[in-house]
């Protein structure tokens, strides 16, 4: 047990009130290359790492534990996927290079004029997103580990938000979906396999400043299963098989003696 590390998380404290997960990240977890480290959830449904490589997760069956384990130094994303809600930690294995934030937060300053950030153990950033300027330089700096999503409190312009959601739709259109506001949320519709389900919950996260309300109207399709070899598919019409006709084999004529 001494290459195991155990934490308790929760799920849906992350999630409440149900709101669309975008830059910055939840929570950021560090791990060590080669070292496993388990979190106990509230509720969660699947989990997807964005680099494999740098970090694995395994939901381990008949519970709501999380399994992490680091494979090499760096940084990864992992989305948490519970009934309609998401959430995205950043996995740190190791000790990759370290970011500088402060040239992404001077940029940010001088965007959103009123912008308020504190450091410490009171981390937090204020804003109002008036226009693209400000909300694109929000969005680099919040890629970076300086702060986390509930150290946040951004307020919109409207025609920002709209401005986000083009985006959006942008990113859900090569997968067959679509997004609209209703009333301050968002939905997003469509149906799509639960591949195109989980691109279409990490480009919300990738295009995305802040957060808002969130209904996941996705339809989830599953592929046919495959069928087996000897099995005839049901689409395609059996063909049936001639019925043997009985020969009667008779035995040669006798030959007549002659007199």
């Amino acid at each position: 047990m001494s290459a195991r590390m155990y934490a308790v998380g929760a799920l849906l404290a992350l999630l409440v009130p149900a709101l669309a997960r975008a830059w910055p990240v939840d929570l950021v977890v560090p791990l060590e290359p080669g070292k496993e480290r388990f979190h106990k959830l509230d509720t969660v449904d699947w989990v997807q790492v964005a680099d494999a490589s740098v970090a694995d997760a395994e939901l381990l069956p008949g519970s709501n534990e999380l399994l992490l384990t680091g494979q090499k130094a760096g940084r990864t994303l992992l989305l948490l996927y519970a009934g309609g809600r998401f959430a995205v930690w950043r996995l740190t294995v190791g000790s990759p290079p370290p970011e500088d934030p402060a040239p992404r937060l001077a940029a940010a300053r001088k965007a959103c004029p009123d912008l308020n950030a504190t450091s410490g153990a009171e981390r937090s950033l204020s804003a109002s997103v008036k226009d693209s300027a400000c909300r694109l330089a929000l969005l680099e700096l919040l890629k970076t580990d300086a702060f986390v999503a509930r150290e946040l409190e951004l307020t919109f312009e409207l025609p920002v938000l709209q401005e986000q959601l083009t985006s959006l739709g942008e990113g859900l259109k090569p997968l067959g979906l679509e997004a609209r506001y209703s009333g301050a949320g968002v939905v997003v519709s469509g149906a799509g396999s639960p591949e195109v389900h989980r691109k279409a919950l990490w480009e919300l996260f990738h295009r995305s400043v802040g957060r808002v309300p969130l209904d996941d109207q996705i339809q989830e399709v599953k592929p046919p299963e495959p069928t087996d070899a000897g099995t005839p598919d049901a689409a395609t019409p059996a063909v049936e098989v001639e019925r043997e006709i009985p020969v009667e084999v008779l035995p040669p004529p006798k030959k007549s003696r002659k007199r």
